[in-house]
């Protein structure tokens, strides 16, 4: 959870910060990088002629600290030279070196031999810890001089490198300039966490640009873009296949399988309820219109039907895929006045012609759900089970019935979903299945060896039914 926003930047430390020591007698070792002109002054950066700072870098180790002790000396009395008027750009410095701050170090420092600053013949030393390698801190201090930003701040990790030193030390124009960069590129996966660490230290109105990339402002932010995605994919892409198959993939990888079955289960309610409305008002059309408008709404009506079909297919498959399919299956098996408009509707020879794979969509759905229970893939109750197959068989035996010629596709489309239902019914009790499967005769053939389904199952229940009560041999 990211701090409550109204923090603040932290002051600069107290004289005895990073239990420093102050060497009167400095090593004359310095950096020699070239000097860089400050922009509208006459100072240079690590300039010994005009300075009146010397700056020393120690190495400020934790005991914990796992480190290579050459890496220590190596960087250990690091002094630059540098000007208290541009230094003084940076609050830590200003605040270091202002009048009240000395007369405090000299006072806390009275019976001490360690210090952060001293004044020696208008010469103010400086000491500053640094965790390993100054160089960043050496770049920070250069910006000092040039305001450079736009050249030094050029890619998300040097950002990242500086903006923590320009935290440290209060150097507000710095941390500006490393946050709008932030704000303005992409980050890599390591970058955001990077990023995500150092937003606590941020003022309010810095980090609300950052929190904006990575923080929700609403808990069901996943699931409104999961749904707005699923409605691209629907309704408005060109290449609709491609981009089904690729919003099928986030589904399957994403982290919250509620939150995917909330999306799926709201995208399934209102497409069935699409579905079902377009063939209820095919089913009973207004006729007092002109003939003309009155058949160019039916075409509307079963054009709408078909579409949203299609999409409901679609749904059904990633529910069942996800194993989130339950509520669509309970849904599907309450369809009764559905299920009556389908079949007035494959009745009429109109759909045909207009949208003649409007069944196979329809069947193919209730394949997909029937299946699904049937394997137990789907756990459904009794009652769902018996009300999924009463409803739906008549319009399995419509189907076969009204749709012609019968193509291979379908044909086997027929047998599938015949060979479900009888399994279905194989689960329910034995009066249930009484009624069912006498609805299931017309699965017969002219020779009988081709429909061994219907067979097994008939078989299955005499053997059932001639075998003794089991509750009088439990007595």
């Amino acid at each position: 959870m990211i701090p409550n926003s109204s923090r603040k930047r932290q002051r600069p430390p107290p004289p005895h910060h990073h239990a420093s020591a102050i060497v009167e007698a400095f090593p004359h070792r310095t950096i020699s990088e070239p000097s860089q002109k400050l922009p509208r002054t006459s100072f240079s950066f690590n300039d010994p002629s005009t300075a009146d700072v010397i700056l020393r870098f120690f190495i400020d180790r934790s005991p914990f600290d796992s480190s290579n002790p050459s890496d220590s000396a190596r960087h250990s009395d690091l002094q630059i030279y540098l000007h208290s008027r541009v230094i003084s750009r940076a609050k830590y410095f200003s605040t270091l070196l202002s009048d009240r701050w000395q007369h405090q170090a000299n006072n806390h420092n009275a019976g001490h031999d360690s210090r952060t600053i001293a004044n020696c013949n208008n010469m103010f030393h400086l000491n500053l810890g640094v965790h390993d390698d100054p160089t960043v801190h050496l770049t920070v201090l250069q910006l000092l001089y040039t305001y450079d930003f736009p050249t030094v701040i050029a890619s998300a990790a040097t950002a990242l490198e500086i903006l923590p030193v320009a935290l440290e030390l209060l150097f507000e124009d710095c941390v500006k300039a490393c946050v709008k960069f932030l704000e303005a590129v992409p980050w890599s996966e390591e970058e955001e966490k990077r990023v995500l660490s150092l937003i606590p230290l941020l003022r309010e109105e810095e980090s609300k640009e950052l929190l904006a990339r990575v923080s929700p402002g609403e808990d069901d932010f996943c699931e409104e873009m999961l749904h707005g995605l699923i409605e691209k994919a629907m309704y408005s892409q060109p290449n609709m296949a491609f981009v089904k198959v690729f919003v099928a993939k986030l589904l399957r990888d994403f982290s919250s399988r509620e939150s995917a079955r909330r999306v799926l289960e709201r995208a399934f309610d209102a497409n069935l309820r699409i579905v079902k409305e377009s063939l209820e008002q095919y089913s009973s059309p207004d006729f007092r219109g002109d003939h003309n408008e009155t058949e160019a709404i039916q075409r509307l009506h079963l054009h709408t039907a078909m579409t949203n079909g299609r999409h409901l297919l679609w749904l059904v498959e990633r529910m069942i895929e996800l194993k989130v399919a339950d509520s669509a299956v309970k849904q599907w098996s309450e369809q009764a006045a559905f299920t009556v408009d389908l079949q007035k509707a494959f009745r009429d020879d109109a759909w045909r012609n207009i949208v003649p794979g409007l069944p196979a969509v329809m069947l193919r759905c209730t394949c997909k759900l029937a299946s699904a229970v049937a394997a137990g893939t789907i756990l459904s109750s009794r009652q769902v089970r018996m009300k999924l197959v009463k409803d739906w068989l008549p319009v399995l035996i419509s189907c076969k019935d009204n749709v012609s010629p019968m193509l291979p596709s379908h044909k086997t489309l027929y047998l599938e979903l015949e060979e479900t239902f009888l399994r279905i019914i194989s689960t329910l009790p034995m009066s249930d299945a009484q009624v069912l499967l006498q609805q299931c005769l017309s699965f017969s053939t002219r020779n009988v060896e081709d429909c061994p389904h219907l067979v097994t199952a008939f078989n299955t229940w005499f053997r059932r039914a001639s075998q003794p009560p089991q509750m009088e041999n439990l007595d």
